[in-house]
């Protein structure tokens, strides 16, 4: 079963100021190590660019050249397949979405759920538990005690 990761895990494993930054970088080297295949999707992969590198955000944030680089070395890795919409997309994600009514953020969480579900993706480690709120979805906090 191929499994994702949230842009909460990409930003965690960047930030080294945080304490969930260890877990988040073990995570990261569980998943991309295989020999599961792991899905990474572009929302996912363009969301961390916008957080990492925003002053807004993070204290600290990463140059534009370093978090383009943590994705390019993501990306690299044999176990790794990065996918967007495909065709049929809208009707997926209205299946998704309309049950929950999404809004705002939500919106978000169910453009990636609804990739999930085109791309036969069941599992996604992240933090934000709004993600339960998806029909067939298996969410996984690596942060939970």
């Amino acid at each position: 079963m191929t499994a994702t990761v949230d842009t909460n895990v990409l930003v965690y494993a960047s930030n080294k100021d945080i304490p969930e930054y260890q877990r988040a970088n073990e995570l990261l080297d569980k998943l991309t190590s295989g020999p599961a295949l792991m899905t990474l999707f572009w929302p996912v992969l363009i969301g961390y660019l916008r957080i990492v590198t925003s002053p807004r955000v993070l204290p600290r944030p990463l140059s534009t050249q370093k978090a383009s680089s943590n994705v390019e070395r993501l990306l690299t890795r044999p176990h790794i397949r990065a996918v967007g919409e495909d065709d049929g997309f809208w009707t997926v994600f209205r299946q998704v979405a309309d049950p929950t009514a999404a809004r705002g953020n939500l919106v978000t969480d169910a453009h990636i759920a609804a990739l999930m579900h085109q791309h036969g993706v069941r599992e996604i480690w992240t933090r934000d538990r709004d993600f339960r709120k998806f029909d067939g979805i298996v969410v996984r906090d690596p942060f939970a005690s």
